[in-house]
């Protein structure tokens, strides 16, 4: 595996807000919750003790629109909160959703959240957490809001472009590897959204109905995964209900799975206005409330875990040891996040490494979806002209989104950077081709009305004009923030603004027509798709976007990302759509996940659906070959059941990397399963006839199943077929593996 990428050379160091400093305790001149030296439970203990009732509630509800109050006497700080899945958002009003109109508040745009799913590498997941937790330290935030991990159920969900795909132990693996990552640097994640934030309409009300199996094997393993592996300090309650309670009050998400079965140490938050009652809150779990009341006229007082809880407290209706179990959780992840030790990172922002780290993850992201007869990468040496057509060439996608939307120091634009790549040697010209001006159907995000300045006729016999007379014409195209967006979701999965004619007509005016997808989640390319040569998708790449696609089309960097989920040729090919209104988006307020466990690729294998590219699709610009499949049994003791070994040959003429994935399929289950299932992948970088032999050790969860009935995991005795290769649909070697005995575990 490559090394992670850590640099640091010339990196910039930024003081810390006044808001974060500390004021120096007065009772004590070092008690022990000061002591670094000190277990963290044994110091939030002693802090607990020395906090009045009224300071206790301080700590458990925000004080403003991101802020939780601190406690001057005893130098506990303000906690600044902020959204983060992708970098460190700009400043809001203290009380309030508008910009605070700050000029220091620019950060580094990361690429999405799919698009670092895509890599399928989590060291570079732990790289750019770290140094988006750099940024967030350097900005004066002590917990960030994200990683966002819930599965993509249905591809029109607004924000799957944040989320991690659709396959739970590839999303666990990304997890894992960010929150290591972005906590070493002194920054609490909060992992979102718990659970079943599977779509954004009616998010704030809709009641999810799924078997306790499809939930234990599908939506909860990443948020497992993040917090027993990666240790994640927080985590947020979704808006949605489950099972008729509100993700934010319920009993047995948060107290019998996340603290009792999980053993979770740190806090349950909210998301912004997710709780609604005193009594749901104070009971079901929740430890942190953070509101969309806000304003100059808001009494922070007046939260359900604020004056009312403390009333009720004292009243006796609440034991005061639930209050404590609360304010403990907040003061443990305060102190093993370092908020009140001397030595707690400043952080850095924008520097050198931070930019190399954001623009090899685009590098890694991006996926060859199609590449008939190598029409990529491009030989400048070989080309006179280019034409680049389409809004989305110039179009920039840090801002917008809503929570996601960053405020950033710069942003390469898909033309800024070819013409940077090769724009001394090669004549390059631009052609809009279609205009977004409007947005979605006329409007832009939730602003208003606008109209393009050209019609779209005129727009596209530009690009038709500029293509006829380059060598290559390169058609960036896509989605964006006012689709794949916070808040709604997408209305189908065609391509807007009359994009699929663009395409039509270019490529019929210059065979050597190159598309370039720009968007977070899957559209049909049907009309399209068999008349142009390659088509790469490259999702939103962040600051660097535009460099990082330069140095894929041209060939400098080898393209190695694999999509994380399904792209279907059709909306009705989806497991949601086969199952009706009452999949998705819900009827009278209640949505019942009737696929299951049939999932994406999961769906599409088990049924024999063929997909337009399969989960783990992915092409490169060499070719491997795979040999010599071996499994062996492992050693139980350790949690290692089996282990894979396969030889992997780059048999191609250039260095490159492959994600070689691992799918298990069980012979004869008791119990009905998927047709194959990921439990194991790894990404190699090999130079042109270099063989490496890949070890994929696979636990006992990698063969078993929730058992509904005895309320708990299960792997049965008998024969798995173990398949490896280059995609779910592209399995280059199989093997069989006896399970020797049968086994359960809690």
């Amino acid at each position: 595996m490559k090394p992670l990428l850590l640099a640091s050379l010339f990196a910039s160091l930024i003081s810390v807000s006044a808001l974060d400093a500390q004021t120096a305790p007065t009772a004590d001149a070092k008690p022990l919750y000061l002591d670094s030296t000190q277990p963290i439970t044994a110091r939030a203990n002693d802090l607990l003790g020395r906090l009045t009732p009224e300071e206790k509630v301080t700590l458990i509800h925000a004080d403003g629109t991101f802020v939780i109050a601190g406690i001057p006497r005893l130098g506990i700080p303000e906690r600044w909160t902020d959204d983060g899945p992708n970098g460190v958002r700009e400043e809001l009003q203290r009380s309030g959703w508008n910009a605070a109109g700050h000029t220091n508040d620019f950060s580094t745009a990361f690429p999405s959240g799919i698009a670092l799913a895509a890599t399928w590498d989590p060291e570079i997941a732990r790289a750019e957490g770290e140094a988006l937790g750099e940024e967030a330290r350097a900005r004066g935030k002590d917990i960030l809001l994200g990683p966002a991990i819930n599965i993509q159920r249905i591809p029109l969900n607004g924000r799957t472009f944040e989320y991690y795909g659709e396959d739970p132990w590839l999303s666990g693996r990304i997890a894992v590897g960010f929150i290591q990552g972005e906590q070493s640097r002194g920054i609490a994640s909060s992992v979102k959204h718990f659970v079943a934030n599977n779509q954004e309409t009616q998010r704030n009300s809709i009641d999810v109905e799924m078997d306790e199996r499809t939930l234990r094997e599908i939506y909860l393993p990443a948020f497992e995964a993040a917090i027993k592996e990666g240790g994640a300090l927080t985590i947020m309650a979704a808006y949605n209900k489950i099972r008729g309670s509100y993700c934010a009050e319920n009993d047995y998400l948060l107290n019998q799975v996340l603290k009792n079965d999980w053993g979770f140490q740190g806090l349950v938050m909210t998301d912004w206005g997710a709780s609604h009652t005193t009594d749901g809150s104070a009971r079901n779990g929740l430890d942190l409330e953070m509101g969309t009341r806000v304003g100059p006229n808001i009494d922070y007082n007046s939260y359900y875990l604020a004056q009312p809880f403390l009333d009720g407290v004292k009243a006796g209706t609440y034991p005061p040891a639930l209050l404590d179990d609360k304010v403990r959780r907040n003061l443990y992840v305060m102190l093993a996040s370092h908020m009140l030790d001397p030595d707690r990172p400043t952080g850095s922002i924008n520097t050198t490494a931070h930019q190399t780290t954001e623009r090899q993850v685009a590098e890694e992201a991006m996926v060859l979806l199609k590449n008939n007869n190598n029409s990529l990468p491009l030989d400048p040496a070989q080309i006179k002209s280019i034409a680049v057509i389409g809004d989305n060439a110039v179009h920039l996608q840090a801002p917008g989104g809503q929570s996601s939307g960053i405020k950033a120091f710069h942003e390469t634009s898909p033309l800024d950077g070819i013409i940077s790549r090769v724009g001394s040697r090669v004549n390059i010209t631009f052609a809009q081709g279609y205009s977004s001006a409007g947005g979605r159907g006329g409007r832009r995000g939730r602003g208003a009305t606008a109209t393009p300045t050209v019609p779209t006729t005129d727009l596209v016999a530009q690009a038709v004009t500029a293509a006829k007379q380059a060598d290559v014409a390169i058609v960036v195209v896509g989605l964006n923030k006012d689709f794949d967006t916070e808040g709604s979701d997408r209305r189908d999965m065609k391509l807007p603004f009359g994009q699929d004619d663009l395409i039509a007509q270019v490529a019929a005016t210059n065979p050597r027509t190159i598309v370039v997808m720009v968007s977070g989640s899957p559209v049909e390319m049907g009309a399209w798709i068999d008349k142009v040569p390659a088509v790469l998708q490259a999702w939103y790449g962040g600051s660097e976007a535009g460099n990082a696609l330069a140095r894929i089309l041209f060939g400098d960097v080898n393209p190695s990302g694999k999509l994380p989920c399904t792209f279907p040729k059709l909306l009705s090919d989806t497991p949601a759509a086969a199952f009706g209104p009452e999949a998705y988006p819900g009827v009278n307020g209640v949505e019942n996940y009737k696929e299951g466990l049939l999932v994406g690729y999961r769906w599409f294998d088990t049924k024999k659906i063929e997909p337009l590219f399969p989960f783990g699709h992915g092409l490169s610009y060499t070719t491997f070959q795979y040999d010599n499949l071996k499994i062996t049994p492992g050693d139980e003791a350790k949690g290692i059941w089996a282990t894979a070994q396969f030889d992997v040959t780059n048999t191609g003429s250039r260095s490159g990397a492959e994600v070689s994935q691992l799918y298990i399929h069980q012979n004869n289950p008791a119990l009905p399963r998927p047709e194959q299932e990921l439990k194991g992948f790894y990404k190699i970088t090999l130079q042109p006839g270099e063989k490496e032999t890949v070890t994929v050790p696979l636990g006992f969860r990698a063969f078993a199943y929730y058992d509904p009935e005895k309320k708990g995991w299960l792997a049965e005795a008998g024969d798995f077929q173990i398949l490896v290769g280059s995609s779910s649909r592209d399995i280059r070697v199989r093997d069989t593996f006896k399970l020797a005995q049968t086994s359960f575990y809690k």
